[in-house]
């Protein structure tokens, strides 16, 4: 049976038809970037590289350094490759652009280890008050992963343990304004899976809405064929 993601953010705002949910804070759908859905955004993300607190946070409030998370068969480069891979799969999906910067004190973005251990990962998301038909923009986000679990870079079929890259990228999208759609179908689903590793059609509709197609040349179908992401194995 697959295991569950951890519930980030128990939202309902978006188009369940359409395969995806899109954020609800308060009311208000949320987005980086200009309040507007369809409108591209660069955004910035960085490690966590000492202990965080975020008082306000319902999610993430004790961010520990991403380091915590190496050992056992991760070493802290193979993490940072996996995020990098992690952030280019919604950045080829949608008008989007990731870059890392060195102190998380700047970063849109935040990824760190849970300083208090809890299930598998959670995403935080906290935004600007002034809305705008409906719309507020994202302040920042947290994404935070346990280090007592183990962790694994591929699908091997066994579901107890989870692939880190898949895992950030259902983060991520929970940092970029994405909800969960229900519990299998996409990677947004809030059941994990190895039942496939790119990005489904409602993952890619529902961050196309939020942030429109991107420019970059990649042509990405919006059927079953679709292939995102490609298998770490």
């Amino acid at each position: 049976m697959a295991a569950c993601l951890s519930l980030s953010l128990p939202l309902h705002g978006g188009d369940r038809d359409g395969g995806y949910r899109l954020l609800e804070l308060d009311g208000s759908l949320v987005k980086w970037g200009e309040q507007a859905l369809g409108v591209g955004a660069s955004i910035s993300y960085a490690f966590a590289d000492e202990t965080l607190r975020f008082d306000g946070a319902r999610n993430c409030r004790d961010l520990a350094p991403m380091k915590m998370l190496s050992g056992q068969n991760l070493s802290f480069e193979t993490l940072v490759r996996e995020t990098a891979a992690a952030f280019e799969v919604w950045e080829r999906a949608a008008d989007l652009t990731f870059h890392q910067v060195a102190d998380a004190r700047d970063a849109d973005i935040i990824i760190g280890a849970q300083g208090l251990p809890y299930m598998r990962a959670f995403a935080n998301v906290t935004y600007v008050p002034d809305e705008e038909e409906g719309i507020r923009t994202i302040k920042q986000s947290l994404v935070c992963l346990n280090p007592e679990q183990k962790w694994k870079v591929g699908f091997d079929g066994d579901e107890d343990v989870y692939d880190i890259r898949y895992t950030l990228i259902h983060e991520i999208g929970h940092a970029i304004g994405l909800d969960h759609p229900g519990p299998a179908g996409q990677v947004m689903g809030f059941r994990y899976t190895e039942a496939f590793p790119e990005l489904q059609p409602g993952d890619l509709r529902g961050v196309r809405r939020l942030y429109g197609r991107g420019a970059n040349g990649t042509q990405l179908a919006d059927g079953p064929g679709t292939h995102t992401l490609k298998s770490p194995l």
